[in-house]
């Protein structure tokens, strides 16, 4: 087994916090969207997660409020889940494979 020098794995830590750190201002900046109903309700939202705006057809809104807040959430759980797999991606880039927790991508 090879031994690893405490100096080397220092560095190593750093790097990939460097690296960490980088993924998650650049997952800050992008954005995804997920929709509803045929696009008729869009949400966007951050690669961290946070719904950045919503969009609704005003024909949706003719439809009643039941209506209007399943197609709300089903476009935020749209985008989540897309926000979710953006973000899996961009950390299996920066983890060694194998170290990615289960259910990331």
């Amino acid at each position: 087994m090879p031994q690893f020098n405490p100096k080397q794995l220092r560095q190593l830590q750093q790097n990939m916090a460097r690296q960490f750190e980088q993924a998650q201002s650049d997952l800050a900046s992008r954005e995804v969207e997920g929709s509803a109903g045929g696009g008729a309700v869009v949400v966007r939202c951050s690669g961290q997660q946070r719904v950045t705006g919503v969009v609704i057809d005003p024909a949706v809104l003719e439809e009643g409020s039941e209506m209007v807040g399943d197609l709300i959430q089903a476009a935020v759980n749209d985008a989540l889940e897309r926000s979710r797999d953006l973000a899996a991606k961009s950390m299996e880039a920066i983890l060694p494979p194998g170290m990615l927790p289960p259910g990331m991508l």
